[in-house]
């Protein structure tokens, strides 16, 4: 049977509740272990150049006033999500961690750098758009920052980490949990079951951003559906990722060019006349990159019909 990218947990091994104990572990190993073991490297810098350690790390938790190395941190935590969910598509389901990028098994490359410089056109789009709306106009002030150490070590914490924090939300919730909720609800039909699958991690996806205005919290969501959807009609992460990527270096290099990082971090008095920014670029790119991996003949159905291992059962 050749399957779609969010029903390829009917691979591998059978069994709801391997679904329900690889969204458990995979949140917990996330979001609690991940958090301690990262800890490991920023301990021994901190040591070895002399700096109170206590001190230093209980900064790396504080994203109200973060610093270079508190971004980092969280960077780190996200980017675990992509060894955390593999290792749960080959523990818990017995499929090969690249079932996970795509339905071919792998990351297409090819298809991401297409995706990259599509997302750049559309966030130009969207920079358009969002010049001559009133509530937009005025957002960014004026002035520049001044160049300083401290947004040098932003600048290259952005640069370094930030594509593989984008890329470790979207193996979480675009890859390994859209595969679980698609396959639990696959008898309800391929269609129904997508649907389903989207919005259900499109949700958790901006439940997951913490306290934040409704207007916030819809962007969050309008995001996680468009990515979402792209996976399900491309067949893979790649395109989720670049929009991604793009968009967070746009929002941070904003932050750092004319505001400060704790304001991208913990965005506040939302409006929305976000709203029409959102669905431009969400809605433009959403177009082009459906376009360009039809052009590209991408498949939305594995070439194989087995995919893992022999079932077991249970």
């Amino acid at each position: 049977m050749r399957l779609p990218y969010h029903l390829i947990h009917l691979g591998g091994r059978p069994g709801w509740w391997r679904g329900l104990l690889g969204l458990i572990a995979s949140v917990l190993t996330v979001f609690a272990c991940a958090s301690v073991f990262a800890l490991a490297p920023f301990m021994i810098w901190y040591a070895a150049t002399g700096q109170p350690v206590g001190d230093r790390l209980g900064e790396l938790g504080d994203l109200s006033d973060p610093t270079p190395a508190a971004l980092a941190y969280l960077n780190l935590i996200l980017a675990s999500s992509i060894p955390v969910t593999m290792l749960m598509t080959w523990a818990l389901h017995g499929l090969r961690p690249g079932w996970l990028n795509s339905i071919l098994g792998r990351m297409r490359w090819g298809y991401f750098l297409v995706c990259l410089g599509l997302s750049v056109l559309a966030l130009i789009i969207t920079l358009a758009v969002s010049i001559v709306l009133p509530e937009q106009a005025g957002s960014v002030s004026g002035s520049v920052n001044e160049w300083t150490p401290t947004l040098r070590d932003f600048v290259l914490v952005v640069l370094l980490l930030t594509p593989l924090q984008a890329a470790g939300e979207e193996y979480l919730f675009r890859g390994y949990l859209l595969q679980v909720f698609g396959g639990w609800s696959w008898k309800l039909g391929e269609k129904t079951s997508a649907a389903i699958a989207i919005a259900v991690t499109s949700l958790l996806f901006a439940f997951a951003h913490g306290a934040q205005d409704l207007p916030i919290f819809f962007d969050r969501f309008a995001f996680g559906v468009v990515a979402g959807t792209l996976v399900v009609i491309t067949g893979g992460l790649e395109a989720g990722i670049a929009m991604h990527v793009l968009n967070n270096f746009l929002a941070f290099g904003l932050a750092l060019a004319f505001s400060d990082m704790a304001s991208a971090l913990n965005p506040s008095g939302g409006t929305w006349w976000n709203l029409p920014v959102t669905l431009t670029q969400s809605l433009t790119y959403l177009v082009l990159a459906s376009y360009a991996a039809h052009r590209m003949g991408l498949t939305r159905r594995t070439e194989s019909d087995v995919l893992a291992a022999p079932r077991a059962a249970g």
